[in-house]
C-alpha cells in the first residue's frame, strides 16, 4: 500500500491539476490567405479544414480565418508571417514566393499538368518524398492545385499558336512568365482581385486562369473567348499550399498534433482535388458557348512551346543541383496515371 504525507498529496494533486489543465488548455491558431471570404477556398477548403480541427479536438484547437490579406501586407509576404511566426498558418499561391519552392513548381508545368486537380493533387501526395526539402522551415499541410489554366481573352480569338504572340496576358507564376516569352506573349501580372479591371481598362488581353474562379473575379461580363484543347487539356495550372508554423506545431501538446496529423494526408489531397474539379463543372458549363476547343494539331503546336519552358526549368533545377529530369518524369508519370481513371469534368 502507498502512503502519502498530507503535503506529498497536495503536490501529487496539484501535478495532476496542471497537467489535466495543459492538456485541456485551448488554442488558437490564426491562418492568413489573400482572397476573400466568399472564395471557393474560404468555402471548401479552409473552414470546412478549421471545423474538423474543432470538433476533433473537443474544441482545444480553434481556427480563426483572415481573409483577403486583412492582417496585412501583400499576398508576396505570406510565408515570411508565416516562418517569422506573425501568424501560424497560410494558405498562398507558390508562384507568389518565387525560389521558395522550386521542386514544387514541377506540378504547376505546362504539358505536366493535365485537366484534372484530382489526378495532379494525387501525384503531389504520391511523390511528396521528391519535394519534401521545398517544406524543411515549415509544417506543409496541404499542397494542391486547381483544375488548370485555361486562356480567357477579350476581343481575341485563338485559331493557331501565332494568335498569342504580342497579347497581354495574366500568369502568376514564374514558369507562366517563361511560358509567356516562349509564345511570344507578354506577361502583365495583375492582382488576382483586380483582373476584371485590368481586362475593362484595356490593361491586357488575356489571362491564365481557372474557370472555378471566374464568377468570383466578375469576369462574365469581359471575357468573350474561353481556350483549351479538345481534350479538356489546360495551359499548366497553379500549385496552392496550406502551410503551418513548425514551432506553432511542435509547441502544441502530443495530442493536439495528432488532430492535426489525421487531418491530413491523401484523404484530404484526394477530396481537395476533387472538389476543385467540382467546382470547375458549373463554370465550364456556364462559359460553354465561348470556350474555343483546339483541335489536336493546334495543341500539338503549343505543347511544342510548352516543351521549352519544361527543359528551361529541368535546366534551372540542374543548376540548383536538383535533379528535375526525374520531378517531371514522375510528375507525368502518375498524373498520366490517375488521369485515366478519372472521367472528363464537362
Amino acid at each position: 500500500m502507498f502512503t502519502h504525507t498530507p503535503i506529498g498529496l497536495a503536490v501529487l494533486l496539484l501535478s495532476l491539476f496542471m497537467l489535466n489543465s495543459a492538456q485541456a488548455e485551448n488554442h488558437t491558431l490564426r491562418l492568413h490567405h489573400f482572397l476573400g471570404p466568399n472564395s471557393p477556398a474560404q468555402a471548401v477548403l479552409l473552414e470546412p479544414f478549421a471545423q474538423r480541427l474543432r470538433d476533433e479536438s473537443n474544441g482545444q484547437l480553434d481556427v480563426s480565418i483572415h481573409p483577403g490579406m486583412s492582417l496585412g501586407g501583400v499576398p508576396g509576404d505570406l510565408y515570411q508571417q508565416l516562418v517569422d511566426g506573425e501568424v501560424d498558418m497560410i494558405w498562398t499561391l507558390a508562384g507568389y514566393h518565387p525560389g521558395q519552392f522550386p521542386r514544387t513548381e514541377v506540378f504547376e508545368l505546362p504539358s505536366v499538368h493535365f485537366r484534372s486537380a484530382n489526378a495532379t493533387n494525387r501525384a503531389i501526395y504520391a511523390n511528396f518524398d521528391l519535394i519534401e526539402a521545398d517544406y524543411a522551415d515549415v509544417k506543409p499541410l496541404l499542397v494542391h492545385v486547381h483544375g488548370g489554366n485555361a486562356l480567357h481573352l477579350k476581343n481575341h480569338s485563338i485559331q493557331s499558336a501565332a494568335d498569342v504572340r504580342n497579347l497581354r496576358i495574366h500568369t502568376p507564376s514564374r514558369t507562366g512568365s517563361w511560358l509567356m516569352e516562349a509564345w511570344g506573349s507578354r506577361e502583365t501580372t495583375v492582382p488576382v482581385l483586380q483582373i476584371r479591371d485590368a481586362f475593362a481598362n484595356d490593361q491586357i488581353d488575356g489571362a491564365l486562369l481557372p474557370l472555378e474562379i471566374f464568377t468570383a473575379l466578375g469576369l462574365e461580363s469581359q471575357v468573350t473567348e474561353t481556350v483549351q484543347g479538345s481534350d479538356g487539356s489546360r495551359f499548366g495550372t497553379a500549385v496552392f499550399l496550406l502551410l503551418m508554423n513548425k514551432d506553432r506545431y511542435e509547441s502544441l501538446p502530443a495530442n493536439l498534433r495528432q488532430v492535426i496529423d489525421d487531418q491530413i494526408g491523401q484523404d484530404l489531397y484526394r477530396s481537395m482535388g476533387q472538389a476543385w474539379d467540382d467546382l470547375e463543372a458549373p463554370m465550364f458549363r456556364a462559359q460553354r458557348d465561348r470556350v474555343n476547343r483546339l483541335d489536336v494539331d493546334i495543341i500539338y503546336d503549343f505543347e511544342a512551346l510548352s516543351e521549352q519552358v519544361v527543359r528551361r526549368w529541368i535546366d534551372d533545377m540542374a543548376r540548383q543541383g536538383v535533379d528535375g529530369e526525374t520531378l517531371v518524369h514522375e510528375a507525368r508519370r502518375y498524373i498520366a496515371r490517375y488521369s485515366r481513371i478519372i472521367t472528363t469534368l464537362e
